[in-house]
């Protein structure tokens, strides 16, 4: 199949919906002293994108489909700025180790792609590990004047290393089983590295 801009694009678009799905109907919310917080699988679409259309598209789609999640949810419609730029950078970090240091678009070894899938998904996750709740603690102090966000901050930083590890075994998982059948159909994308 050729690698065609449409191809990727609608990759793109179906990615964006899926992350928009899962985040918004399969979420845990857990309230947090006059604010909120999530478990939820969204990040994991961002690290699947990322590893079959590649880390900026990818990136970007599941950031604008996080994003119109949290901006159709009150609680988190001010924090549309912060996931557009946490997820896009997620996106940008686990396509970087994906593809460009670990090749996995172009081997056939099926455990060098899984150790640099982990790898990759590590990369982007542990960054959002850190950069979401403290992002997101300066933007409620600075932007919102919330005088919870040290409270906030603790508990985000654990649902965030929650989110992590089950988007990190999601991805991971979904990824590998997922190869050989787009191998198989022709719709796999061989990235330039």
């Amino acid at each position: 199949m050729n690698q065609s801009k449409t191809y990727k694009l609608s990759l793109a678009a179906l990615f964006a919906a899926l992350s928009y799905t899962v985040f918004t109907f399969l979420q845990i919310k857990i309230p947090v002293a006059g604010d909120m917080t999530s478990i939820h699988l969204g990040n994991a679409v961002v690290v699947l994108a990322s590893f079959i259309i590649g880390g900026p598209l990818g990136g970007i789609a599941g950031a604008i489909g996080m994003s119109i999640g949290d901006f159709f949810d009150p609680v988190y419609a001010p924090l549309v700025p912060k996931t557009l730029i946490c997820k896009t950078i997620i996106g940008l970090i686990t396509g970087f180790v994906a593809h460009k240091i670990g090749h996995i678009t172009t081997s056939d070894d099926p455990k060098h792609v899984l150790r640099f899938a982990i790898l990759a998904a590590a990369a982007g996750l542990t960054f959002n590990i850190f950069a979401d709740p403290i992002i997101g603690y300066w933007y409620k102090i600075l932007i919102l004047g919330k005088p919870a966000a040290e409270l906030s901050l603790k508990i985000n930083f654990v649902s965030t290393i929650i989110n992590a590890v089950i988007s990190l075994i999601v991805s991971t998982v979904v990824y590998t089983a997922l190869r050989p059948a787009l191998k198989q159909s022709g719709f796999f994308l061989k990235l330039a590295n």
